[in-house]
Protein backbone atom coordinates (compact mmCIF):
# COMPACT_ATOMS: atom_id res chain seq x y z
CA UNK A 1 0.00 0.00 0.00
CA UNK A 2 1.53 3.28 -1.15
CA UNK A 3 1.52 6.16 1.35
CA UNK A 4 1.15 9.85 0.52
CA UNK A 5 1.25 13.11 2.44
CA UNK A 6 -2.00 14.05 0.73
CA UNK A 7 -4.63 12.12 -1.22
CA UNK A 8 -7.26 14.04 -3.16
CA UNK A 9 -10.51 12.39 -4.22
CA UNK A 10 -11.89 14.11 -7.31
CA UNK A 11 -10.11 15.62 -10.31
CA UNK A 12 -12.26 18.68 -10.98
CA UNK A 13 -11.21 22.36 -10.62
CA UNK A 14 -11.07 22.03 -6.82
CA UNK A 15 -9.19 18.74 -6.79
CA UNK A 16 -6.54 19.18 -9.46
CA UNK A 17 -5.70 22.76 -8.45
CA UNK A 18 -5.31 21.58 -4.84
CA UNK A 19 -3.06 18.75 -6.03
CA UNK A 20 -0.76 21.05 -7.98
CA UNK A 21 -0.59 23.59 -5.13
CA UNK A 22 0.22 20.93 -2.53
CA UNK A 23 2.84 19.28 -4.75
CA UNK A 24 4.57 22.65 -5.19
CA UNK A 25 4.74 22.88 -1.39
CA UNK A 26 6.76 19.66 -1.37
CA UNK A 27 4.04 17.17 -0.43
CA UNK A 28 3.74 13.75 -2.03
CA UNK A 29 0.31 13.84 -3.65
CA UNK A 30 -2.08 11.34 -5.21
CA UNK A 31 -5.25 12.29 -7.08
CA UNK A 32 -8.10 9.83 -7.69
CA UNK A 33 -10.65 10.46 -10.43
CA UNK A 34 -13.51 8.14 -11.33
CA UNK A 35 -14.16 9.50 -14.83
CA UNK A 36 -12.25 12.26 -16.62
CA UNK A 37 -9.81 14.84 -15.30
CA UNK A 38 -11.33 18.31 -15.18
CA UNK A 39 -14.57 17.25 -13.52
CA UNK A 40 -18.02 18.48 -14.47
CA UNK A 41 -16.82 21.93 -15.52
CA UNK A 42 -14.44 20.73 -18.18
CA UNK A 43 -16.28 17.65 -19.42
CA UNK A 44 -20.02 18.26 -19.13
CA UNK A 45 -20.40 21.83 -17.88
CA UNK A 46 -18.62 25.14 -18.39
CA UNK A 47 -16.34 24.32 -21.31
CA UNK A 48 -18.65 22.31 -23.62
CA UNK A 49 -21.58 24.65 -23.00
CA UNK A 50 -19.48 27.78 -23.68
CA UNK A 51 -18.11 26.19 -26.86
CA UNK A 52 -21.65 25.59 -28.12
CA UNK A 53 -22.72 29.05 -26.97
CA UNK A 54 -19.96 30.48 -29.18
CA UNK A 55 -21.39 28.54 -32.12
CA UNK A 56 -24.87 29.83 -31.27
CA UNK A 57 -23.60 33.39 -30.99
CA UNK A 58 -22.19 33.17 -34.51
CA UNK A 59 -25.49 31.87 -35.86
CA UNK A 60 -27.27 34.83 -34.26
CA UNK A 61 -24.72 37.22 -35.81
CA UNK A 62 -25.38 35.75 -39.26
CA UNK A 63 -29.06 36.63 -38.82
CA UNK A 64 -28.19 40.16 -37.68
CA UNK A 65 -25.79 40.61 -40.58
CA UNK A 66 -28.72 40.73 -42.99
CA UNK A 67 -29.73 44.07 -41.43
CA UNK A 68 -26.17 45.37 -41.87
CA UNK A 69 -26.15 44.80 -45.62
CA UNK A 70 -24.26 41.51 -45.43
CA UNK A 71 -26.25 38.90 -47.32
CA UNK A 72 -25.57 35.31 -46.32
CA UNK A 73 -27.26 32.69 -48.43
CA UNK A 74 -27.34 28.92 -48.35
CA UNK A 75 -25.88 28.70 -44.86
CA UNK A 76 -25.64 25.10 -43.77
CA UNK A 77 -25.19 23.70 -40.29
CA UNK A 78 -23.43 20.46 -39.40
CA UNK A 79 -24.37 19.51 -35.87
CA UNK A 80 -21.90 16.63 -36.11
CA UNK A 81 -19.00 19.02 -36.79
CA UNK A 82 -20.14 21.36 -34.02
CA UNK A 83 -20.03 18.50 -31.55
CA UNK A 84 -16.69 17.33 -32.91
CA UNK A 85 -15.21 20.77 -32.25
CA UNK A 86 -16.72 20.73 -28.74
CA UNK A 87 -15.09 17.37 -28.13
CA UNK A 88 -11.77 18.63 -29.45
CA UNK A 89 -11.79 21.62 -27.09
CA UNK A 90 -12.62 19.38 -24.12
CA UNK A 91 -9.97 16.79 -25.01
CA UNK A 92 -7.24 19.41 -25.43
CA UNK A 93 -7.99 20.96 -22.06
CA UNK A 94 -8.24 17.54 -20.42
CA UNK A 95 -4.75 16.71 -21.73
CA UNK A 96 -3.56 20.03 -20.36
CA UNK A 97 -4.81 19.15 -16.86
CA UNK A 98 -3.08 15.76 -17.02
CA UNK A 99 0.15 17.36 -18.20
CA UNK A 100 0.00 19.91 -15.38
CA UNK A 101 -0.46 17.19 -12.77
CA UNK A 102 2.33 15.02 -14.16
CA UNK A 103 4.70 17.99 -14.38
CA UNK A 104 4.32 18.51 -10.62
CA UNK A 105 4.79 14.78 -9.89
CA UNK A 106 1.19 14.15 -8.82
CA UNK A 107 0.30 10.45 -9.11
CA UNK A 108 -3.02 9.94 -10.89
CA UNK A 109 -5.33 7.01 -10.14
CA UNK A 110 -8.55 6.11 -11.91
CA UNK A 111 -11.46 4.45 -10.12
CA UNK A 112 -14.17 4.81 -7.51
CA UNK A 113 -12.71 5.84 -4.15
CA UNK A 114 -14.00 5.03 -0.67
CA UNK A 115 -12.36 6.87 2.23
CA UNK A 116 -12.05 4.87 5.46
CA UNK A 117 -11.68 6.26 9.02
CA UNK A 118 -8.09 4.95 9.28
CA UNK A 119 -7.10 7.17 6.29
CA UNK A 120 -6.98 4.29 3.86
CA UNK A 121 -8.58 4.94 0.50
CA UNK A 122 -9.94 1.93 -1.37
CA UNK A 123 -9.97 2.33 -5.16
CA UNK A 124 -12.20 0.08 -7.24
CA UNK A 125 -11.72 -0.06 -11.00
CA UNK A 126 -13.60 -2.61 -13.09
CA UNK A 127 -12.58 -5.95 -11.58
CA UNK A 128 -9.56 -4.74 -9.60
CA UNK A 129 -9.11 -3.11 -6.20
CA UNK A 130 -6.21 -1.23 -4.67
CA UNK A 131 -5.49 0.84 -1.56
CA UNK A 132 -3.66 4.06 -0.76
CA UNK A 133 -2.93 5.76 2.54
CA UNK A 134 -3.10 9.50 2.98
CA UNK A 135 -1.84 11.39 6.02
CA UNK A 136 -4.31 14.04 4.94
CA UNK A 137 -7.23 13.86 2.52
CA UNK A 138 -9.16 16.37 0.44
CA UNK A 139 -12.69 15.47 -0.70
CA UNK A 140 -13.52 17.11 -4.03
CA UNK A 141 -16.15 14.74 -5.38
CA UNK A 142 -18.51 17.38 -6.76
CA UNK A 143 -22.18 16.92 -7.54
CA UNK A 144 -24.52 15.10 -9.90
CA UNK A 145 -27.75 16.28 -11.55
CA UNK A 146 -30.92 16.22 -9.48
CA UNK A 147 -34.12 14.99 -11.09
CA UNK A 148 -37.20 15.70 -8.94
CA UNK A 149 -39.42 12.73 -8.03
CA UNK A 150 -42.25 13.40 -10.47
CA UNK A 151 -44.99 10.91 -11.31
CA UNK A 152 -44.11 8.97 -14.45
CA UNK A 153 -40.60 10.38 -14.82
CA UNK A 154 -39.08 6.90 -14.66
CA UNK A 155 -40.75 6.13 -17.99
CA UNK A 156 -39.37 9.21 -19.75
CA UNK A 157 -35.98 9.28 -21.45
CA UNK A 158 -34.91 12.73 -20.31
CA UNK A 159 -31.54 14.48 -20.42
CA UNK A 160 -29.58 16.23 -17.69
CA UNK A 161 -26.79 18.76 -18.10
CA UNK A 162 -24.41 15.77 -17.91
CA UNK A 163 -25.99 13.87 -20.81
CA UNK A 164 -27.35 16.58 -23.11
CA UNK A 165 -24.02 16.72 -24.96
CA UNK A 166 -24.62 13.13 -26.09
CA UNK A 167 -27.32 14.34 -28.49
CA UNK A 168 -26.47 13.39 -32.07
CA UNK A 169 -29.18 15.44 -33.75
CA UNK A 170 -30.98 18.78 -33.44
CA UNK A 171 -34.47 18.21 -32.02
CA UNK A 172 -37.46 20.17 -33.27
CA UNK A 173 -38.46 21.10 -29.72
CA UNK A 174 -37.17 20.89 -26.17
CA UNK A 175 -38.55 21.59 -22.71
CA UNK A 176 -36.03 22.75 -20.12
CA UNK A 177 -36.99 22.13 -16.49
CA UNK A 178 -35.30 24.87 -14.49
CA UNK A 179 -34.72 28.53 -15.26
CA UNK A 180 -31.44 28.97 -13.40
CA UNK A 181 -28.03 29.56 -14.94
CA UNK A 182 -27.79 26.17 -16.66
CA UNK A 183 -31.35 26.37 -17.96
CA UNK A 184 -31.11 29.81 -19.57
CA UNK A 185 -27.72 29.07 -21.14
CA UNK A 186 -29.05 25.93 -22.81
CA UNK A 187 -32.17 27.82 -23.85
CA UNK A 188 -29.94 30.25 -25.78
CA UNK A 189 -28.01 27.39 -27.42
CA UNK A 190 -31.07 25.53 -28.64
CA UNK A 191 -32.97 28.64 -29.66
CA UNK A 192 -30.10 29.69 -31.94
CA UNK A 193 -30.31 26.23 -33.53
CA UNK A 194 -33.97 27.01 -34.41
CA UNK A 195 -35.33 24.62 -31.79
CA UNK A 196 -38.68 25.47 -30.17
CA UNK A 197 -37.71 26.02 -26.54
CA UNK A 198 -39.92 26.10 -23.42
CA UNK A 199 -38.52 26.86 -19.96
CA UNK A 200 -40.43 25.68 -16.89
CA UNK A 201 -39.32 27.40 -13.68
CA UNK A 202 -40.77 26.69 -10.24
CA UNK A 203 -39.90 30.12 -8.82
CA UNK A 204 -41.52 33.39 -9.82
CA UNK A 205 -38.69 34.52 -12.11
CA UNK A 206 -35.71 33.26 -14.08
CA UNK A 207 -32.21 33.25 -12.52
CA UNK A 208 -33.88 33.92 -9.18
CA UNK A 209 -30.57 34.09 -7.28
CA UNK A 210 -29.44 37.11 -9.30
CA UNK A 211 -30.48 40.75 -9.60
CA UNK A 212 -34.17 41.33 -10.34
CA UNK A 213 -33.45 43.88 -13.08
CA UNK A 214 -31.09 41.42 -14.76
CA UNK A 215 -33.72 38.70 -14.50
CA UNK A 216 -36.36 40.99 -15.99
CA UNK A 217 -34.17 41.97 -18.94
CA UNK A 218 -33.08 38.39 -19.56
CA UNK A 219 -36.71 37.23 -19.64
CA UNK A 220 -37.52 39.96 -22.17
CA UNK A 221 -34.57 39.00 -24.41
CA UNK A 222 -35.36 35.28 -24.28
CA UNK A 223 -38.97 35.94 -25.23
CA UNK A 224 -37.76 38.04 -28.18
CA UNK A 225 -35.92 34.92 -29.35
CA UNK A 226 -39.22 33.04 -29.30
CA UNK A 227 -38.56 31.08 -26.11
CA UNK A 228 -41.71 30.24 -24.12
CA UNK A 229 -41.29 30.84 -20.38
CA UNK A 230 -43.49 29.43 -17.62
CA UNK A 231 -42.65 30.73 -14.14
CA UNK A 232 -44.30 29.80 -10.83
CA UNK A 233 -44.89 26.48 -12.56
CA UNK A 234 -44.55 23.10 -10.87
CA UNK A 235 -43.97 19.88 -12.77
CA UNK A 236 -46.61 17.34 -11.72
CA UNK A 237 -46.42 14.45 -14.16
CA UNK A 238 -44.39 13.19 -17.12
CA UNK A 239 -45.04 10.72 -19.91
CA UNK A 240 -43.71 9.63 -23.28
CA UNK A 241 -45.03 8.14 -26.49
CA UNK A 242 -43.31 7.19 -29.74
CA UNK A 243 -42.66 10.72 -30.96
CA UNK A 244 -42.63 13.10 -27.99
CA UNK A 245 -42.52 13.64 -24.26
CA UNK A 246 -45.46 15.21 -22.43
CA UNK A 247 -45.24 17.15 -19.20
CA UNK A 248 -48.13 18.24 -17.00
CA UNK A 249 -47.45 21.52 -15.24
CA UNK A 250 -49.40 23.22 -12.45
CA UNK A 251 -49.44 27.02 -12.82
CA UNK A 252 -49.72 29.60 -10.06
CA UNK A 253 -53.53 29.73 -10.42
CA UNK A 254 -53.68 25.90 -9.99
CA UNK A 255 -54.46 25.46 -13.68
CA UNK A 256 -52.96 22.34 -15.25
CA UNK A 257 -51.13 22.76 -18.54
CA UNK A 258 -49.71 20.06 -20.82
CA UNK A 259 -46.44 20.81 -22.61
CA UNK A 260 -45.05 18.50 -25.30
CA UNK A 261 -41.60 18.34 -26.87
CA UNK A 262 -39.24 16.02 -28.67
CA UNK A 263 -36.63 16.25 -25.89
CA UNK A 264 -36.60 17.15 -22.18
CA UNK A 265 -33.65 18.61 -20.29
CA UNK A 266 -33.59 18.67 -16.50
CA UNK A 267 -31.62 21.69 -15.25
CA UNK A 268 -33.27 21.58 -11.84
CA UNK A 269 -30.22 21.62 -9.60
CA UNK A 270 -27.52 19.23 -8.46
CA UNK A 271 -26.87 17.06 -5.40
CA UNK A 272 -23.50 16.19 -3.78
CA UNK A 273 -21.60 12.98 -4.47
CA UNK A 274 -21.15 11.51 -0.99
CA UNK A 275 -20.88 7.74 -1.55
CA UNK A 276 -17.14 7.64 -0.97
CA UNK A 277 -17.29 9.51 2.35
CA UNK A 278 -20.17 7.81 4.16
CA UNK A 279 -17.89 5.79 6.45
CA UNK A 280 -16.35 8.99 7.88
CA UNK A 281 -19.61 10.19 9.47
CA UNK A 282 -18.92 13.79 8.49
CA UNK A 283 -20.94 16.67 9.91
CA UNK A 284 -23.27 18.05 7.26
CA UNK A 285 -24.56 21.44 6.23
CA UNK A 286 -27.93 20.38 4.87
CA UNK A 287 -27.15 17.90 2.07
CA UNK A 288 -23.55 19.15 1.76
CA UNK A 289 -20.36 18.48 3.71
CA UNK A 290 -19.81 21.09 6.44
CA UNK A 291 -16.41 22.82 6.55
CA UNK A 292 -14.80 25.76 8.34
CA UNK A 293 -12.87 28.64 6.73
CA UNK A 294 -9.79 26.44 6.45
CA UNK A 295 -11.88 23.92 4.49
CA UNK A 296 -11.56 21.41 7.34
CA UNK A 297 -14.36 18.89 7.83
CA UNK A 298 -15.42 17.50 11.21
CA UNK A 299 -13.02 14.56 10.70
CA UNK A 300 -9.37 15.33 11.62
CA UNK A 301 -7.03 15.93 8.65
CA UNK A 302 -9.87 15.60 6.14
CA UNK A 303 -10.78 18.63 4.05
CA UNK A 304 -13.53 19.23 1.49
CA UNK A 305 -13.80 21.70 -1.39
CA UNK A 306 -15.96 22.54 -4.39
CA UNK A 307 -19.57 21.72 -5.13
CA UNK A 308 -19.67 18.93 -2.53
CA UNK A 309 -19.69 21.61 0.21
CA UNK A 310 -22.43 23.70 -1.46
CA UNK A 311 -22.23 27.49 -1.41
CA UNK A 312 -21.11 29.07 -4.67
CA UNK A 313 -21.06 26.08 -7.01
CA UNK A 314 -18.62 27.66 -9.44
CA UNK A 315 -15.37 26.30 -10.86
CA UNK A 316 -13.30 29.33 -9.86
CA UNK A 317 -14.63 29.13 -6.30
CA UNK A 318 -13.74 25.43 -6.13
CA UNK A 319 -10.20 26.27 -7.26
CA UNK A 320 -9.88 28.97 -4.59
CA UNK A 321 -11.12 26.53 -1.96
CA UNK A 322 -8.69 23.91 -3.25
CA UNK A 323 -5.74 26.27 -2.77
CA UNK A 324 -6.85 27.05 0.79
CA UNK A 325 -7.26 23.36 1.64
CA UNK A 326 -3.90 22.48 0.10
CA UNK A 327 -2.17 25.29 2.00
CA UNK A 328 -3.57 24.14 5.32
CA UNK A 329 -2.77 20.52 4.52
CA UNK A 330 0.82 21.74 3.93
CA UNK A 331 0.94 23.42 7.33
CA UNK A 332 0.38 26.95 6.00
CA UNK A 333 -2.58 28.62 7.73
CA UNK A 334 -5.03 30.10 5.25
CA UNK A 335 -8.74 30.98 5.27
CA UNK A 336 -11.21 31.24 2.43
CA UNK A 337 -12.66 34.67 1.67
CA UNK A 338 -15.91 34.75 -0.28
CA UNK A 339 -16.21 38.54 -0.25
CA UNK A 340 -15.32 38.87 -3.92
CA UNK A 341 -16.86 36.09 -6.01
CA UNK A 342 -17.71 37.07 -9.60
CA UNK A 343 -20.76 35.29 -11.02
CA UNK A 344 -21.18 34.98 -14.77
CA UNK A 345 -24.01 33.81 -17.02
CA UNK A 346 -23.07 33.34 -20.67
CA UNK A 347 -26.41 34.08 -22.26
CA UNK A 348 -27.27 36.62 -24.99
CA UNK A 349 -26.78 39.20 -23.53
CA UNK A 350 -24.30 38.10 -20.87
CA UNK A 351 -24.87 38.73 -17.16
CA UNK A 352 -22.11 39.28 -14.60
CA UNK A 353 -22.22 40.34 -10.97
CA UNK A 354 -19.94 40.61 -7.96
CA UNK A 355 -20.21 41.63 -4.32
CA UNK A 356 -23.48 42.56 -2.65
CA UNK A 357 -26.80 42.89 -4.42
CA UNK A 358 -29.21 45.70 -3.56
CA UNK A 359 -31.18 43.31 -1.37
CA UNK A 360 -28.06 42.06 0.44
CA UNK A 361 -26.79 45.59 1.01
CA UNK A 362 -30.11 46.53 2.57
CA UNK A 363 -30.26 43.40 4.73
CA UNK A 364 -26.68 44.02 5.91
CA UNK A 365 -27.66 47.44 7.24
CA UNK A 366 -25.58 49.55 4.85
CA UNK A 367 -26.47 53.12 4.06
CA UNK A 368 -26.10 52.64 0.33
CA UNK A 369 -27.14 53.97 -3.05
CA UNK A 370 -27.46 52.30 -6.43
CA UNK A 371 -26.90 53.94 -9.76
CA UNK A 372 -27.66 52.41 -13.16
CA UNK A 373 -26.74 53.43 -16.69
CA UNK A 374 -28.28 51.87 -19.78
CA UNK A 375 -25.97 50.56 -22.50
CA UNK A 376 -28.26 51.69 -25.31
CA UNK A 377 -26.38 55.02 -25.26
CA UNK A 378 -22.95 53.36 -25.31
CA UNK A 379 -21.05 53.91 -28.56
CA UNK A 380 -19.51 50.44 -28.66
CA UNK A 381 -22.75 48.54 -28.00
CA UNK A 382 -24.53 50.58 -30.68
CA UNK A 383 -21.72 49.87 -33.16
CA UNK A 384 -21.98 46.18 -32.28
CA UNK A 385 -25.78 46.28 -32.61
CA UNK A 386 -26.05 44.87 -29.07
CA UNK A 387 -27.56 47.79 -27.10
CA UNK A 388 -29.62 45.75 -24.61
CA UNK A 389 -28.13 45.92 -21.15
CA UNK A 390 -27.10 48.04 -18.19
CA UNK A 391 -24.43 48.52 -15.57
CA UNK A 392 -25.53 48.94 -11.96
CA UNK A 393 -23.18 50.09 -9.20
CA UNK A 394 -23.94 49.60 -5.49
CA UNK A 395 -21.86 51.63 -3.03
CA UNK A 396 -21.81 52.66 0.61
CA UNK A 397 -23.26 56.17 0.87
CA UNK A 398 -21.19 57.09 3.91
CA UNK A 399 -17.67 56.19 2.73
CA UNK A 400 -18.29 55.71 -1.01
CA UNK A 401 -16.85 52.18 -0.78
CA UNK A 402 -17.92 49.93 -3.66
CA UNK A 403 -20.13 47.09 -2.43
CA UNK A 404 -21.24 45.38 -5.61
CA UNK A 405 -22.09 45.58 -9.29
CA UNK A 406 -24.41 43.98 -11.81
CA UNK A 407 -23.77 44.10 -15.54
CA UNK A 408 -25.88 42.92 -18.46
CA UNK A 409 -24.55 43.24 -21.99
CA UNK A 410 -21.82 42.14 -24.41
CA UNK A 411 -18.47 41.09 -22.89
CA UNK A 412 -19.55 41.86 -19.31
CA UNK A 413 -18.20 38.49 -18.11
CA UNK A 414 -14.75 39.84 -19.03
CA UNK A 415 -15.41 43.29 -17.56
CA UNK A 416 -16.59 42.20 -14.12
CA UNK A 417 -13.02 41.61 -12.93
CA UNK A 418 -12.42 45.37 -12.89
CA UNK A 419 -15.07 45.87 -10.23
CA UNK A 420 -13.96 42.67 -8.47
CA UNK A 421 -10.48 44.16 -8.12
CA UNK A 422 -11.89 47.45 -6.83
CA UNK A 423 -13.94 45.66 -4.15
CA UNK A 424 -10.99 43.44 -3.18
CA UNK A 425 -8.83 46.54 -2.67
CA UNK A 426 -11.66 48.30 -0.77
CA UNK A 427 -11.81 50.89 -3.53
CA UNK A 428 -14.17 53.84 -3.66
CA UNK A 429 -16.48 55.17 -6.35
CA UNK A 430 -14.21 58.22 -6.69
CA UNK A 431 -11.24 55.98 -7.49
CA UNK A 432 -13.26 54.07 -10.07
CA UNK A 433 -14.43 57.33 -11.65
CA UNK A 434 -10.83 58.63 -11.77
CA UNK A 435 -9.61 55.78 -13.97
CA UNK A 436 -9.30 56.68 -17.65
CA UNK A 437 -11.20 54.13 -19.73
CA UNK A 438 -10.66 53.67 -23.48
CA UNK A 439 -13.31 54.90 -25.92
CA UNK A 440 -15.32 53.42 -27.47
CA UNK A 441 -15.63 50.39 -25.20
CA UNK A 442 -18.39 48.75 -23.23
CA UNK A 443 -16.15 49.03 -20.16
CA UNK A 444 -16.32 52.83 -20.19
CA UNK A 445 -19.84 52.27 -18.88
CA UNK A 446 -18.19 51.44 -15.53
CA UNK A 447 -16.54 54.88 -15.54
CA UNK A 448 -19.84 56.50 -16.54
CA UNK A 449 -21.91 54.84 -13.80
CA UNK A 450 -19.28 55.78 -11.19
CA UNK A 451 -19.34 59.43 -12.30
CA UNK A 452 -23.14 59.45 -12.29
CA UNK A 453 -23.17 57.99 -8.77
CA UNK A 454 -20.85 60.76 -7.53
CA UNK A 455 -22.70 63.55 -9.32
CA UNK A 456 -26.04 62.54 -7.86
CA UNK A 457 -24.49 62.33 -4.39
CA UNK A 458 -23.23 65.91 -4.77
CA UNK A 459 -26.72 67.02 -5.80
CA UNK A 460 -28.22 65.36 -2.70
CA UNK A 461 -25.64 67.03 -0.44
CA UNK A 462 -26.40 70.49 -1.84
CA UNK A 463 -30.16 70.12 -1.65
Amino acid sequence: MKKYDLVIVGGGPGGYIAAVHAAKQGLSVALIENQYLGGTCLNTGCIPSKTLLRHSEFLDMLEKAKKWGIETENVTLSFEKMMQRKNSVVENLRKGVESLLLSTNVDIYNGVATVLPDYRIVIEEKNSQSELYGKKIIIATGTKPFIPPVKGIEHVKAHTSDTIFELDYIPKSIVIIGGGIIGVEFACIFSSLNVDVTIIEMRDRLIATEDEDASRLMTKELKKKGIAILTSAKLKEAGENDSEKTLTVELANSELLTVSAEEVLFASGRKPNLNGTIKLGLAMNGPFIAVNKQMETSFPNVYAVGDVIGGWQLAHVASAEGIVAAANASGIYQEIDYKVVPRCIYTFPEIASVGLSEKEAKESGYSYRCETIQLRANGKTLAMDEPSGFIKLIADDSYDEILGAVMVGPHVTEMISEVSTAIFLEGTVDELASLIHPHPTVSEGIWEVARTWLEKKKCLIHQ
